[in-house]
């Protein structure tokens, strides 16, 4: 059942009307939904007050990334094996976060995330580490951050996972927001971004990416409607016999299903 109402963060943080100018007095003091957790067979669960499932970890596999949907979000590493800059807009539970920094032993990792209380709970319930040289978790709006020029043309890889209580639709969804992130990306950059097909949403994202970006695809459907897509900003001639090739390494490496984003690709370029 879709929630018609407004979330609580989505009336907080982007508030307009008569009522604005007030606000304006005042540095901005987001409220958020209550951060709660779960637990079923083996796999924490982190939530927003609702039953809506924001990440998750495998107690027994902290590091691993469990769901498909954020696994699908390293598709990025099909085209770039040795990223210096990946960054991740959203924490969620910081599977992604800590598989970058595993994984890529000489890269920087940074993690964009606006509610203090899922930092304080990842440090506490989902290992996340703690920042060093390499690792910055930063608490700040990630509209903020892409907007800021220190950031441009500095990252290899931007993944965007941007949803509120409601769990619905990414918060930041304008095309200003994502030109703003096509400028943080190098020349050679890629943005990966988790949308939820089975609403209007998808539409309108999808629309602003392309007014971003010269190439959009997405990989099918998965879960409770999570669509994945990778972003360009320059067309793309796909070598797929190269592409299965690197799917094959990332499966030996990480026990990522890489095979199954470059099918996804491919029927993306030729769905008939």
């Amino acid at each position: 059942m879709l929630i018609k109402r407004k979330s609580i963060e989505a009336e907080a943080n982007h508030r307009t009307g008569p009522k604005a100018a007030s606000a304006k007095k005042s540095p901005r003091k987001p409220k958020f939904a209550p951060v709660t957790l779960s637990e079923l067979d083996g796999v924490r669960f982190l939530h927003f007050g609702t039953e809506w499932v924001q990440g998750a970890m495998r107690l027994r596999k902290p590091d691993s990334i469990e769901l498909e949907y954020a696994q699908q979000m390293m598709m990025w590493m099909l085209f770039n094996t040795t990223p210096e800059h990946v960054v991740q807009l959203g924490l969620g539970t910081g599977a992604l976060t800590k598989f970058c920094y595993r994984q890529f032993e000489e890269a920087r990792v940074t993690t964009i995330e606006l509610n203090p209380s899922v930092i304080s709970i990842c440090e506490s319930m989902f290992k996340l580490p703690m920042n060093d040289e390499r690792l910055q978790v930063r608490e700040m709006d990630a509209m903020d951050f892409v907007m800021d020029e220190s950031n441009h043309d500095t990252i290899d890889a931007l993944q965007v996972d941007l949803y509120d209580a409601t769990a619905k639709g990414p918060v930041l969804d304008t095309p200003e927001f994502y030109q703003a992130c096509a400028a943080c990306l190098k020349e050679d950059g890629m943005l990966t971004v988790n949308l939820f097909g089975d609403h209007p949403s998808y539409a309108k994202n999808l629309k602003a990416l392309r007014f971003a970006f010269a190439e959009v695809l997405c990989l099918p459907e998965v879960h409770d409607g999570n669509v994945v897509a990778i972003a360009f900003k320059h067309r793309q001639k796909l070598d797929f016999p190269a592409l299965y090739e690197r799917a094959d390494e990332i499966k030996t490496q990480t026990k990522l299903p890489a095979k199954s984003w470059v099918n996804g690709l491919k029927t993306a370029c030729d769905p008939e």
